[in-house]
């Protein structure tokens, strides 16, 4: 009876024992993954901080991908309205310091800045001068002798993403006053009614890109004023163009519209006068005209020329 008991005893003890190791594999295995699963929240939880981050150090605007430009033209603005052209998209500079309204993808750019100025017609990057009574070159019509002051620059420029650029264009003027001087120094100058000058060889158009003259050569004619035995006239030019610069004179006399018809070449007078295009330009001569009613030629002679000078095209 007492080795039955034992034998009873042994194997409630065993069981017991079985009873705790079940329980035992079971917790370690709860820690197990209870541990895998802190793992993983916790690497995750790092990532997402280190990602943010990442972010925050990168992005430095609003447009991560894109690029900003923007211009400050201080200074010009009593110069009259500009605008800023990239890549063909135009807007109007407003204010000193202006940003181009459109974002712009990385890379290289094309940028030109220039001002509307009178007597000028402006075609995507070239502008021409406006052509007496609305004619059009082809039909041979020569430009207004005194169009606005045309202001331009131009640069490559680069955008990069998520940042702007910021540029101080300074637009050049590309226009030139010139003034012309006679001096009477032969005949009566009180018989002169009217002169009308018409110089050619000159240019018409401007390349805003390239930022040089275009096309082929024009002509443009100028209106004298007489003042004792002085006649002066002024033009403002983009500049001579071609390999011959001419000025032809009409000259009306009061004697029942009698004219004289004379004309010279300036093209060694107009040597320099593609140079510093914010000086003016001065060409003096003297003009030798009929003594009297009879019929002989006028004749220029004496050229000179003033590089500078303070010389101002009247309007």
């Amino acid at each position: 009876m007492e080795v039955i008991l034992r034998k009873e005893d042994d194997m409630k003890q065993t069981e017991y024992t079985r009873c705790l190791s079940r329980i035992f594999a079971v917790r370690k295995m709860d820690f197990y993954r209870f541990r895998k699963i802190s793992t993983f929240i916790a690497v995750m939880l790092a990532a997402t901080l280190l990602s943010s981050c990442v972010k925050d150090e990168l992005h430095n605007t609003p447009h991560p991908d894109r690029g900003v430009v923007t211009v400050s033209l201080t200074g010009l603005a009593a110069d009259g309205a500009y605008v800023l052209d990239i890549d063909g998209q135009t807007a109007d500079i407003t204010g000193s310091s202006f940003t181009f309204p459109d974002l712009l993808t990385p890379g290289t750019y094309s940028l030109v800045v220039y001002n509307r100025a009178e007597g000028f017609t402006f075609d995507g990057r070239m502008a021409q001068v406006h052509t007496e009574d609305g004619k059009t070159r082809a039909d041979g019509a020569s430009i207004i002798p005194l169009p606005g002051y045309l202001k331009t620059a131009s640069r490559e420029i680069t955008v990069t993403a998520d940042d702007t650029l910021h540029l101080t264009p300074a637009p050049q003027q590309r226009v030139r006053d010139l003034h012309i001087e006679f001096t009477v120094t032969q005949g009566r100058p009180e018989l002169i009614q009217t002169v009308t000058g018409t110089l050619s060889g000159i240019a018409g158009a401007f390349d805003m890109e390239a930022e040089q003259t275009t096309g082929e050569p024009a002509s443009t004619a100028v209106a004298f004023t007489r003042d004792g035995d002085k006649l002066t006239a002024d033009a403002r030019l983009l500049g001579t163009m071609g390999a011959v610069q001419t000025l032809v004179l009409d000259i009306a006399f009061v004697d029942g519209g009698r004219t004289q018809r004379t004309e010279v070449d300036l093209t060694e007078a107009l040597a320099d006068f593609n140079g510093n295009m914010t000086d003016g330009y001065r060409v003096t001569g003297t003009l030798e005209t009929p003594v009297g009613m009879e019929e002989s030629s006028a004749e220029i002679t004496g050229w000179e020329t003033v590089d500078g000078g303070g010389v101002d095209a009247e309007m």
